[in-house]
């Protein structure tokens, strides 16, 4: 079994302003930096190394993998935010409600000119899968965003279990481990820095 450690960007400027951030980026907040600095010391504290990092090409995620550790990393775009179209920046409450899980909302945001739901799976499970796939890649720490980190928890989760964390802190890490003789992930733990 490999273990795949699935992170979500630290607290940036949008999140703090509640604004819808996809495609648009912003920089962290302190509150981010501290966090994503409390979860690399505990990370450490905890022995957890990581053969290998990779961060969505947004610098949000990067800035936050940066200050978990220290090692080289890869950016990848298909690690990158659902892209919301025209409601980008926009006050969060625009969004409608259980857009994510809601098979009749999961077109919702491409006459906007944004991603379909599918879309944001296929490409966040397609990525991790060829992550999690190479041989020398045993633990593995991902730095990504809300929205599509949930997208992959509805493919490898029930729905109970998505529910239950479907309001991912920032700075969260999920624990799967990932068998690769079948390609699945299975959730185990989640750690939040609030609670560290």
């Amino acid at each position: 079994m490999k273990n795949l450690y699935l992170m979500r960007h630290g607290e940036t400027i949008f999140n703090q302003r509640k604004l819808v951030q996809g495609a648009v980026d912003s920089p962290l907040t302190a509150a981010g930096i501290k966090d994503a600095v409390k979860m690399g010391a505990y990370l450490k504290e905890k022995s957890l190394t990581f053969d290998h990092a990779f961060a969505s090409t947004q610098e949000r995620a990067s800035d936050t993998l940066e200050l978990v550790t220290k090692q080289p990393y890869e950016r990848l775009k298909g690690l990158k935010e659902w892209n919301f179209g025209l409601f980008e920046a926009q006050p969060e409450y625009l969004l409608p409600k259980f857009v994510f899980t809601d098979a009749t909302q999961a077109n919702f945001f491409v006459p906007y000119g944004g991603e379909a739901a599918m879309q944001v799976m296929d490409r966040m499970d397609k990525t991790i899968n060829q992550i999690m796939a190479k041989s020398d890649n045993q633990r593995i720490l991902v730095v990504s965003h809300g929205a599509a980190i949930l997208m992959f928890l509805v493919k490898w989760m029930t729905s109970t279990e998505v529910v239950k964390i479907k309001d991912l802190p920032n700075c969260s890490v999920l624990h799967f481990t990932y068998d690769a003789a079948t390609g699945k992930f299975i959730f185990v733990e989640m750690f939040e820095p609030h609670k560290l």
